[in-house]
C-alpha cells in the first residue's frame, strides 16, 4: 500500500511533538520565540532549565550570528576554553551527547554547542538556533555518503521544503525546536555582524520557562 509523503511527514511530526512537557519563551528585540524542549534528550533539557532558573539566560545576547547558518547564544568557545586553560587540572565540564537520529537540524531546531571533542559532548551553556537553507536531493545524497548516515523520507522532505543544516546531524545534540516565532528567529539571523560574526548592535534575549497553565493554552485558539 502506498503512503503519501504528506502522511509520512505528519506521522513523523506527531511522534516528535507529542508528550513534550517543557516549553520556554525567548523574549527578543525581534519578537517572542516559543521553543519546545524534547523529552528524548532529558539531560540537555534539565541542564538548560536549571540554567534558566539560575538566571543565566536573563538579558543574554546572541553573540555569534552566521547568516543562513545559526544564531548562537551563551558563552563563546574562546571564553570557555580560555577559562579551562587557566585551570588545567580542574575537571572539564561537559554534557554527554544525546544524539538521536530522529532529532535533526531542521530550520528552527535548538542545539547545544561544543568544541571538537571525539565524544561530541556539549558545552553546558552554549546554545544555537538553526536557520540553514533549502537542500536538494543531490546534496542530501552526498551527505549520506560522506557521513555514513541515512535521512528518513520525512527528514528529506523537511530539508527540501523548509531547510536546515543536515551536515551537523549526528554530530551535535539537538534538544528542542521552535514552535512559533520563526520570523523573529530569521530576523535575528539576518542582522549585520562584524568579521567575528558578532552583531554590530546588541541582540539581547531573556528566557522564561512556561508554566503548566501557559503550556495548556498553546494548542488553544
Amino acid at each position: 500500500m502506498k503512503i503519501s509523503i504528506l502522511t509520512i511527514i505528519l506521522a513523523f511530526l506527531i511522534c516528535t511533538v507529542q508528550a513534550q512537557t517543557n516549553y520556554v519563551r525567548l523574549s527578543t528585540s525581534k519578537g517572542n520565540i516559543l521553543i519546545m524542549l524534547y523529552d528524548a534528550t532529558p539531560n540537555h533539557r534539565d541542564n538548560f532549565l536549571s540554567l534558566v532558573k539560575k538566571g543565566l539566560f536573563k538579558d543574554q545576547e546572541f553573540n555569534r550570528v552566521i547568516k543562513n547558518f545559526v544564531s548562537q547564544g551563551g558563552e563563546l568557545d574562546d571564553t570557555i576554553l580560555d577559562r579551562e586553560k587557566l585551570n588545567p587540572h580542574a575537571h572539564v565540564q561537559r554534557l554527554a551527547a544525546e544524539i538521536r537520529p530522529e532529532l535533526f537540524h531542521k530550520k528552527g531546531a535548538l542545539g547545544a554547542g561544543r568544541n571538537d571533542n571525539p565524544e561530541k559532548s556539549s558545552y553546558l551553556d552554549q546554545i544555537y538556533l538553526v536557520e540553514g537553507k533549502i537542500q536538494t536531493d543531490a546534496e542530501l545524497d552526498e551527505l549520506e555518503l560522506k557521513k555514513g548516515i541515512k535521512f528518513s523520507a520525512a527528514q528529506r522532505e523537511t530539508y527540501k521544503t523548509t531547510g536546515g543544516i543536515p551536515r551537523l546531524d549526528q554530530d551535535y545534540t539537538v534538544f528542542g525546536e521552535i514552535v512559533s516565532g520563526l520570523a523573529a528567529a530569521k530576523a535575528i539571523n539576518e542582522v549585520a555582524t562584524d568579521k567575528s560574526d558578532h552583531p554590530l548592535k546588541k541582540e539581547g534575549f531573556t528566557i522564561h520557562i512556561l508554566s503548566k497553565k501557559e503550556i495548556s493554552k498553546i494548542a488553544k485558539p
